[in-house]
């Protein structure tokens, strides 16, 4: 469920089990279906001005973003550890909350 491409979580690579999914900013809730058991991390973004990255000013994000498990962010992305959850079988829910630094 990590959205590679953002650069949110940067030891991450994209892969084959990389997920990503663009949703307009209305949209409040996003279903992910068929993901097998596992741990992973939630990363999102705000792309507000539709250029599909991350846009910061001297490295803090201009657009929000959030985390599973929602760490206080201060210097630098979250570890993968601090924002991974565990997904077993069956239905799982988890909130995000956005983030904006400017």
């Amino acid at each position: 469920m990590h959205d590679a491409q953002s650069g949110l979580l940067p030891e991450l690579q994209e892969g084959p089990e990389a997920l990503k999914q663009s949703v307009p900013a209305d949209v409040r809730r996003l279903e992910f279906t068929g993901v097998p058991v596992g741990r992973y991390a939630l990363s999102v973004f705000h792309d507000e001005n539709a250029n599909q990255k991350l846009d910061t000013l001297v490295g803090i994000p201009k657009e929000g973003f959030g985390f599973s498990r929602n760490p206080v962010i201060r210097f630098g992305p979250p570890r993968f550890d601090k924002v991974s959850i565990e997904l077993p079988s069956g239905f799982t829910r988890t909130s995000v909350r956005m983030q904006y630094l400017l």
